[in-house]
């Protein structure tokens, strides 16, 4: 069975997990440090709930590049929570920022994006209404 792993490039690995741990109560599965790289973390394997997704240190000349520099990430991450305010409030205290604060959404959602103090951008989410895909299209058609 097919499985989505999610892999980050980050700069600063040893910050970013503790991050994590902060703001999603993630739990670190696994760390390997390369000595030859002065101990820097080419792997790290997290997770949220079950979701697993894993960190490795930037390197630029592997064409492993953070978002930091980049200028931005184009990849948004999605964490479905159950309880949204909770999590963005976590995020916000672990040190991220707000991209869009938490709002009831058209399509069902109640959802904001934060940016991580790596770069990269966090949608967290809960679902609050069951919509057919013809309500959300009206919701698409009437968005401005």
């Amino acid at each position: 069975m097919p499985k989505l792993h999610p892999h980050l490039v980050i700069a600063d690995c040893p910050r970013a997990i503790d991050f994590y741990k902060a703001a999603f109560d993630a739990r670190e599965l696994s760390r390997y440090a390369d000595a030859k790289l002065g101990g820097q973390i080419v792997c790290a394997e997290l997770a949220i709930g079950d979701q697993q997704f894993s960190i490795s240190e930037e390197h630029r000349e592997w064409h492993n590049d953070a978002p930091t520099s980049l200028g931005g990430s184009p990849v948004i991450l999605t964490l479905e929570v159950a309880d949204v305010d909770a999590v963005g409030a976590s995020l916000e205290r672990a040190g991220a920022t707000v991209v869009y604060p938490i709002a009831d959404q058209f399509y069902g959602d109640r959802s904001g994006r934060f940016r991580d103090p790596f770069g990269h951008i966090w949608r967290v989410t809960q679902k609050i209404k069951e919509m057919s895909q013809a309500e959300i299209q009206a919701g698409v058609d009437a968005y401005e």
